[in-house]
């Protein structure tokens, strides 16, 4: 029966090795298991593509933000020459209205002594009339007469009485003048004030757009400084996925070398020595601890994937280049996912492994394989080659 069992190993390896050669495909090449280094790396290398994605994005948000806070900028330089020259024209308004309130005041001070003259004037003729026209005492009557008298003819007389009549005239004359001097000196005044109400509104409209202008420079240099902390944010965050990148690209070296060194053992191993599954006694607990990790790796895989990954642990127990018991192998330090993620020993707390992993195990530990010499497994990859069974290819 024994001897059967391993008769049909050998033509179930024969026949897979066969069908491989008509493929111009090759197994017995070193590979590692369902988390194996290769998958290991190239999920590195694909966590890598993402984080110099998002780095990508993240520079062209930079670049829009720098963008951005350009073109405020130069809105700025200009609200800045804007405010300059605002400030400038409202400078020369309040020195234009400063003249203006001195002419005003210059031309009040003349109006006031164009009145005084003026009221002076009609004050001073008011009496020389009454003193000619509407006095009637003796004092004047006989001054007037000895004027006459003084004359000596009457035409002295007549001409003392022009000089009077001229005298009273000219006070007239000089009166009009004086009202005029004083009306024209009044609208005078009432030009400059109107001028001063324009220039008084003028700077109002001044103060206004350089309140607005200044108000704007305010929000600017605040959207200017916003932008510069959204970009020194985003530009640190950029810094921590360079990082990311860079400890992505050490870890993707590391597993290219630990690839190459598994590589390197999985062809030493194809080459190396083998035991006869004859030779191998195994130990109470081994099929339970088989079973579960089948369950583990493939339990909702068809039976042929069942049976491949215990023919995988089985083939490590006869290679030379692994542990030569059960426990070792599958014990082994990262070698099995299930291992390190501690789903094995859930599983064997609680003994889930099926029939169908059992009875896998049980082949396995027979000498049956429906893999060959395979020694490694793991979920398909680009490039991989090897026997496909179920969920994973075997090497």
């Amino acid at each position: 029966m024994r001897y059967a069992k391993r008769m049909a190993a050998v033509l179930t390896t024969l026949a897979l090795m066969a069908a491989l050669i008509a493929d111009n495909s090759s197994f017995g090449t070193v590979r590692v298991m369902a988390t194996s280094t290769r998958e290991q790396l190239d999920q590195t290398l694909k966590e890598k593509d993402e984080l110099e994605g998002k780095r990508d994005e993240l520079q062209e948000d930079i670049d829009g933000l720098k963008g951005e806070q350009n073109t405020l900028k130069g809105e700025l330089r200009k609200l800045n020459t804007q405010l300059s020259e605002v400030s400038a024209n409202l400078e020369e308004l309040e020195g234009a209205i400063a003249d203006k309130e001195r002419e005003i005041a210059d031309t009040q001070a003349a109006l006031e002594e164009a009145r005084a003259t003026e009221e002076e004037q009609y004050i001073n003729m008011v009496l020389r009339v009454r003193k000619m026209y509407e006095q009637s005492d003796s004092d004047y009557l006989n001054a007037f007469i000895g004027a006459m008298a003084d004359a000596g003819s009457f035409s002295d007389m007549l001409n003392a009485a022009d000089s009077i009549e001229r005298i009273a005239s000219y006070d007239k004359t000089m009166l009009d003048a004086f009202k005029e001097n004083r009306r024209l000196i009044e609208e005078q005044e009432a030009l400059l004030q109107q001028e001063k109400a324009e220039l008084d509104a003028l700077k109002v409209d001044a103060e206004t757009e350089k309140n607005k202008v200044s108000g704007l420079i305010g929000q600017t240099s605040n959207s200017i400084t916003k932008y510069a902390d959204e970009i020194s944010e985003a530009e640190q965050q950029a810094r921590d996925y360079e990082a990311e990148i860079k400890k992505k690209e050490e870890d993707a070296e590391y597993l290219r070398q630990k690839l190459a060194e598994e590589m390197a053992l999985s062809k030493e191993a194809a080459e190396g020595e083998w035991r006869d599954i004859s030779d191998v006694t195994f130990a109470e607990g081994d099929r339970k601890l088989l079973a579960n990790l089948i369950y583990c790796e493939a339990g909702g895989e068809p039976y042929a994937g069942q049976l491949a990954v215990g023919s995988v642990v089985i083939n490590r127990v006869l290679s030379a280049k692994f542990p030569d018991s059960v426990v070792g192998v599958i014990y082994q330090n990262k070698q099995f996912s299930p291992v390190a993620s501690g789903r094995l020993a859930l599983a064997l707390g609680e003994n889930r492994a099926t029939a169908s992993c059992y009875q896998a195990a049980d082949e396995a530990m027979s000498g049956v394989t429906n893999v060959g010499n395979c020694v490694f497994f793991r979920t398909p990859v680009e490039g991989l080659t090897g026997i496909s069974i179920g969920g994973h290819i075997f090497y």
